[in-house]
């Protein structure tokens, strides 16, 4: 890398409500939650456990803009406050920070908040931050909360039809 390279930086935030108590809908942003609603997510698990905390490492193959061979290290997590802050690092390529807060809204409603940032660490690295634009996260994001809400619809329609 030259001395003169210059990092590319954008970060978005969005949020999205959910007719949903906050205790289903938080566990749904951590690496085992995302395999329920999410097509094609799935991590390799390095620690042998699940439970999210600070310092946790998992790795996936491919998701989430592009990524491939990505290193996501837990740098907070509160499960109190529905807060988790990841860094997701591709090597030679960029590193992200996502946060997911969840807030309740009545007894069965979730806001969730979910900020994506962006820094690039190589020219196709800032090729790829300079296209992630407001309106491309807006679209990523309407469909987390499309995919979110069509998960709760499918485990409702079970309910259903387990009670018939």
């Amino acid at each position: 890398m030259s001395s003169n390279f210059v990092s590319q930086v954008a970060s978005h935030s969005e949020e999205f409500l959910l007719d949903k108590d906050i205790a289903s809908v938080f566990p749904l942003f951590s690496p085992e939650g995302e395999k329920l609603w999410a097509p094609g997510w799935d991590y390799t698990n390095l620690l042998g456990f699940k439970d999210l905390q600070p310092d946790y490492v998992f790795l996936t193959d491919s998701h989430d803009h592009r990524s491939a061979n990505a290193i996501w290290i837990v740098a907070d997590y509160d499960a109190v406050k529905h807060y988790v802050l990841y860094y997701k690092v591709e090597p030679g390529e960029k590193v992200g920070k996502i946060i997911v807060q969840c807030f309740e809204q009545g007894q069965k409603y979730t806001l969730v908040k979910v900020t994506y940032k962006y820094i690039g660490l190589s020219d196709s690295g800032n090729r790829f931050v300079a296209g992630f634009t407001k309106e491309a996260y807006t679209e990523f994001i309407d469909e987390w909360r499309s995919l979110i809400h069509d998960y709760f619809e499918k485990i409702s329609n079970k309910m259903d039809a387990s009670d018939g």
